[in-house]
């Protein structure tokens, strides 16, 4: 039987989200990218004050945590590694808000020093995984089919006819998130260079937007994705590929506040065709990074040799 996280690290990790985040959505998009199944978050009152929807989900993971822990142990990870509270400091009292959540992620973290140990399991578990999928990938049909996209995908790559570029890419992309089970919806289709579609993981569902095009996607390529997220339940994010990648300002763009998109590029897609990991593990990666720094394109060679 797993030992349980103890209830004074319940305690501190129920006060330490209360404080880290002023305004409930801005917590509800930080909650969202944290846990792997998100649908908990919609059983929520959200109406209710900031302290007791905080209390109310701990209080049911801690309720359940064989089938939790791993979430609440990732969560008090998560938020014991905030060390950005400027969102804070802009408010109204500022100074004084941002102070009260630094000293409650202060006390968090000295309770995730004694977790430490089942923290550790959980990097063993993710070790396990990672030798799992290395091993499916040695398996025939995966890496076959693998292959055939990756193949697919370099005929593109000296191909100057964008319409019939994406479509191809199109059919790549959707097979690929079909491949290692992301449920790729059937609203995927395109429009010029552009790839609309959407697709779940683990239980949060995602809005994708794609574009190859010769310069960096900038604030306003990016905005479009964004707007559609305004318009769907708040535990929805965003997945946004750009072949050629994105403009700093872009990327500054959307990384302050809610941040509901994550980036990847061409160099993130190579590597998934060519097998060095696998695009369920990709995502999980950089949305769990955007999560604990604020950095929504964490690039493949930090991935990789981290």
């Amino acid at each position: 039987m797993k030992k349980k996280v103890a209830s004074g690290a319940i305690v501190a990790l129920k006060e330490a989200l209360t404080h880290l985040y002023w305004y409930k959505s801005d917590l509800r998009s930080f909650l969202t990218s944290c846990l792997r199944d998100s649908r908990i978050l919609s059983t929520l009152d959200w109406s209710d004050y900031k302290r007791n929807i905080a209390a109310n989900l701990i209080d049911r993971m801690d309720k359940n945590q064989d089938l939790f822990q791993p979430d609440l142990l990732n969560l008090m990870a998560e938020v014991a590694c905030a060390k950005d509270f400027t969102h804070l400091e802009r408010l109204e009292d500022g100074d004084i808000k941002a102070a009260r959540a630094k000293e409650s992620v202060s006390v968090l973290r000295k309770w995730v020093t004694e977790h430490e140990s089942s923290l550790l399991e959980q990097e063993r578990i993710d070790e396990l995984r990672q030798k799992a999928h290395e091993k499916m990938m040695s398996k025939s049909a995966i890496q076959l089919k693998l292959d055939g996209l990756r193949d697919e995908y370099y005929k593109l790559l000296a191909s100057d006819n964008p319409q019939k570029r994406g479509f191809r890419l199109e059919r790549i992309i959707r097979e690929l998130f079909e491949l290692f089970d992301l449920d790729p919806k059937a609203s995927f289709r395109i429009t010029g260079e552009q790839i609309d579609g959407a697709f779940t993981q683990e239980g949060t569902d995602f809005l994708f937007e794609a574009k190859w095009q010769q310069e960096l996607v900038g604030a306003s390529g990016l905005d479009s994705l964004a707007g559609k997220l305004g318009r769907k339940l708040e535990n929805t994010l965003g997945l946004f590929l750009s072949i050629n990648g994105f403009s700093e300002d872009g990327v500054k763009a959307h990384a302050s506040g809610r941040r509901l998109i994550i980036l990847m590029d061409g160099s993130d897609l190579m590597a998934v065709l060519e097998g060095r990991i696998d695009l369920f593990q990709l995502l999980s990666r950089k949305r769990r990074h955007a999560s604990r720094t604020g950095n929504i394109y964490l690039k493949i060679h930090e991935i990789l040799t981290s």
